[in-house]
């Protein structure tokens, strides 16, 4: 059965990224012990991804001829109006992520669901009550503000930890489950 996962990067004090969308932080650790090969079993498990337009956007701002999933089913949150990339399978979508959750699972084929960067699109999915797994990587760095890693009005309901691991370079990787009304404030 299929799961809705945001597998993300976070700094120590939970920013995806820097207020102006800079990863140089994050990017320092390219290569780090353990991250390949927790990405690559990560990625086994995916069968469609979801991501948010400015992750989009900021793929194709960065890695213009380098699209990164070229063989997984693709759905965008937009609402502005973009063209896949060559030898893509990504469709443009607005909308509530309700109204697709469905055609998501459908696409992953007993696969994994993956939100891909973008807080405000896995907030949507946890206030729906619709996202199963938290999976984030604490990169040992600090950057005092930015784009929040999952930005809910809280508090939500206690996660359940299911694992935890040391990777290369003082990072560490948590996996939580959410509870069917983990998203929703004070629920």
């Amino acid at each position: 059965m299929s799961r809705i996962q945001y597998f993300v990067a976070s700094s120590l004090d939970g920013f995806i990224a820097t207020a102006n969308d800079d990863l140089a932080w994050l990017l320092q650790f390219d290569g780090f012990e353990g991250g390949k090969e927790s990405y690559e079993s990560f990625m086994d498990g995916v069968g469609c991804i979801v991501m948010g337009g400015e992750t989009f956007a900021w793929l194709m701002e960065h890695e213009p001829e380098n699209w990164p999933y070229p063989s997984t089913r693709c759905y965008i949150f937009t609402r502005h109006e973009h063209a896949a990339p060559p030898g893509s399978d990504v469709t443009f979508v607005r909308g509530h992520v309700r109204e697709f959750v469905q055609d998501f699972k459908d696409d992953a084929a007993g696969k994994n669901v993956w939100v891909v960067g973008g807080g405000n699109l896995a907030a949507q999915f946890a206030d729906a009550g619709l996202l199963d797994e938290l999976i984030v990587s604490v990169i040992p760095v600090v950057l005092g503000d930015g784009k929040r890693l999952l930005p809910l009005e809280g508090p939500t309901p206690p996660l359940e930890l299911t694992a935890s691991r040391t990777l290369g370079r003082g990072i560490v990787e948590l996996r939580y489950a959410f509870s069917s009304k983990a998203g929703a404030a004070g629920a």
